[in-house]
């Protein structure tokens, strides 16, 4: 999909092999290493990770924010760390701070200078959202975002999923919304 000057994909895939300038942690709140998409980020980027962390957010960061390291051992050069909600039936808020994660991880994003981003689908693990409501509601978040902020230095923003069900629910989302193919 295309919006304004940025390129948004969806991808069967593992954000960790995307070429982009960043990878989104789907963190837990302190920031410490867990099971995961979380527990394969601080593996690969290895003990300076943790370090960085301990010195930079010693007290983490709240579920809906978004802080950068650097990417140590990845790839990718920074790692964009957000705590997304725990699912709770949908009536704790859970949407706004669903979509306010997405969102924080783009402004982090664009203060950085970054050009490409990777997403997982955050939440959707042993956070329980629902694969169903979480897909739609990141696409439109990252699409208004992109739409609001023309002058954004992102280009690319990759939604790589690993597992089947969330690739075809976040290619599912994408048709809904309207988008086109890249």
């Amino acid at each position: 999909m295309k919006t304004n000057n940025a390129t948004l994909e969806i991808v069967h895939g593992s954000m960790m092999h995307q070429k982009v300038d960043a990878v989104v942690n789907a963190a837990n709140s302190d920031l410490a290493d867990g099971g995961g998409i979380t527990g394969l980020i601080f593996s690969t980027a290895g003990s300076d990770l943790p370090a960085e962390i301990k010195q930079k957010y010693p007290r983490g960061t709240p579920t809906g924010t978004a802080v950068i390291t650097g990417g140590h051992k990845l790839r990718q050069p920074y790692i964009i760390h957000t705590p997304g909600p725990v699912w709770r039936s949908g009536t704790q808020g859970e949407a706004d701070l669903l979509a306010s994660s997405y969102r924080s991880c783009l402004e982090v994003a664009d203060k950085a200078g970054l050009k490409s981003t990777a997403f997982c689908s955050i939440s959707t693990g042993i956070y329980s959202y629902p694969l169903d409501k979480a897909a739609p509601l990141a696409l439109t978040t990252v699409i208004d975002y992109l739409t609001a902020y023309p002058d954004t230095m992102l280009e690319r923003v990759v939604f790589a999923m690993f597992e089947q069900k969330e690739y075809e629910a976040f290619e599912k989302a994408g048709v809904e919304i309207g988008g086109e193919a890249v």
